[in-house]
């Protein structure tokens, strides 16, 4: 059996996993029911429910929106990032808060689609113990009022009473939650068949490399998935897919002891401890 905790000691992170073969239900997992703080990755929920009210006609994808320059929320990707108003559609926004993490781009879609109604998605979809509390401007708000600071914090005792960082008081859920809610979209269970297709599409296109696709270096095998880092939090949750038709979806949340921005063993240990968990499930790691 694999010492995760090792694994993820060595890497200067508290770690917790859940692995999941997305067709024979077998798994592997490390704290996979603990309470972790989500970051970005809620947007895989708001990406769920936008597309599921495109299905019941509550909303038009191609739908297309101006979003002004002094509404951005702020962000160092995307629609955040540009200096200018931008007109595109609903579903290029969901495309950006994917590939790119685009703040601006989830909260426009999260004004669209609202918050209330991605958590009553989460608990009819049984995912009780995952809920979206703030959109990007909240959680980043939070942090200026519990720091004083525009600037992210380093200081250990300032980043320790963030309520970003406490999944009591901010967007939550678990790894197997997270998992879940990857397979209702690989199964085509989370909407119709074409908008699952469109968000498996759209989380293919994610554009980092450094953490669970650094595990799968192989011109063979797709990964795609979506981040989500906060000061101490790098996480991410994804599907793994082989040549041979094995698919598997895996969440990894991690909170490192520093407090220093670029930790690159803490984004790397993602992907080894991804790897080892899917290795596990196709019979070939230990």
């Amino acid at each position: 059996m694999t010492d995760f905790d090792g694994l993820f000691r060595a890497a200067g992170v508290t770690g917790f996993l859940h692995a999941v073969d997305l067709d024979t239900g077998a798994e592997v997992g490390h704290g996979a029911d603990e309470p972790v703080a989500l970051a970005s990755v809620f947007k895989l929920a708001l990406l769920v429910e936008f597309f599921r009210q495109a299905d019941r006609g509550e909303l038009d994808a191609a739908e297309r929106v101006t979003v002004m320059a002094d509404r951005r929320t702020p962000g160092p990707t995307g629609v955040s990032a540009m200096a200018d108003d931008v007109t595109l559609s609903l579903r290029d926004l969901a495309y950006l808060m994917i590939a790119v993490s685009d703040n601006t781009a989830a909260d426009t879609l999260i004004g669209r689609v609202g918050l209330a109604a991605v958590n009553t998605m989460l608990a009819s979809s049984g995912l009780t113990r995952t809920r979206v509390e703030h959109d990007c401007a909240g959680l980043l708000a939070s942090i200026v009022e519990d720091t004083g600071q525009e600037e992210m914090p380093t200081d250990p005792a300032v980043v320790a009473r963030l309520r970003v960082l406490d999944p009591a008081r901010t967007n939550r859920g678990t790894p197997r939650e997270t998992t879940r809610l990857l397979g209702m979209i690989w199964r085509d269970e989370a909407a119709s068949p074409e908008s699952c297709a469109w968000m498996r599409r759209l989380l293919g296109l994610q554009v980092w490399p450094h953490r669970l696709a650094s595990g799968f270096p192989y011109d063979d095998v797709a990964v795609s998935g979506k981040t989500g880092t906060l000061p101490t939090l790098r996480n991410e949750a994804g599907v793994v897919e082989y040549p041979d038709g094995g698919r598997y979806a895996v969440a990894v949340f991690t909170r490192s002891y520093g407090t220093a921005q670029n930790q690159p063993r803490a984004d790397a240990v993602i992907g080894t401890a991804a790897r080892i968990a899917v290795e596990r499930l196709r019979g070939s790691g230990g």
